[in-house]
């Protein structure tokens, strides 16, 4: 399910080549059709600060769930493009570890369609991608959060400023429990960068969202820097906080 080639016009303007839809399987489409976008990325109540599903008769403006008003979350808002369900498990995996990059485009602007999700951007000061660790990017050969971001908006990714400072083994291979755990003193800042964080609106970016251990752990360490407004954009969010 590779995206097709794309080609270059006059002007710098890029434009897929006429190829079929990836879900569908419809001819010509981009990668992804509008409507297998619309029918498997239909917008949702969701909570503001953690992204999971509110009830059904809840109102389609932001509103946190009864979890994140007992207990918030380290970060301010929280934004998801889909659930984390067939036909995106398959698309992410494309990209994440079948080294299919050009899924970025697509996948970046399905997530740049969500609601409220243009507002956050462009009130954003930087955009920082979730990062790997030395031995994960090796193995892998590129940051899927930082395609998405540069996706997202190029001119405001901020690489390197948000480091990964040891490798931990796979949030998805562990409890939920152990997941913050696993992630103590994993993050940290630049610290020849710290004024790009103080008094600043930042945006994580990230591809999955399940427990959310690595969002959180990222966003108290900006919290502690001075960052003002700490925003999450993740691809996908699973449907429950994983045990």
């Amino acid at each position: 399910m590779a995206p097709p080639p794309v080609f270059q016009k006059p002007g710098g303007v890029w434009r897929w080549l006429p190829s079929r839809c990836a879900v569908c399987r419809n001819w010509p489409h981009a990668p992804l059709c509008e409507d297998c976008i619309s029918h498997f990325a239909q917008p949702m109540p969701r909570c503001s600060t953690c992204a999971l599903p509110l009830p059904a008769n809840a109102t389609t403006q932001l509103q946190r769930c009864g979890a994140c008003l007992r207990s918030p979350p380290p970060l301010d808002l929280c934004l998801t493009a889909t659930a984390y369900a067939w036909p995106w498990t398959d698309l992410i995996a494309q990209l994440k570890f079948h080294q299919q990059a050009g899924w970025a485009r697509p996948l970046g602007q399905l997530m740049m369609s969500a609601p409220w999700v243009e507002d956050t951007l462009t009130q954003a000061d930087r955009v920082l991608p979730i990062p790997l660790s030395a031995e994960r990017l090796a193995e892998r050969g590129y940051n899927q959060s930082l395609l998405l971001a540069r996706q997202l908006s190029a001119s405001k990714t901020a690489p390197g400023l948000l480091l990964r400072t040891r490798h931990t083994p796979a949030q998805r291979t562990l409890p939920r429990a152990e997941r913050l755990a696993n992630l103590t003193g994993a993050f940290a800042i630049d610290p020849l960068r710290i004024s790009e964080i103080r008094g600043q609106r930042l945006v994580l970016v990230d591809d999955v969202m399940t427990s959310g251990a690595s969002l959180h752990t990222a966003a108290q360490v900006l919290r502690q820097a001075g960052a003002a407004h700490i925003s999450a954009v993740v691809l996908a969010r699973t449907e429950a906080d994983e045990a």
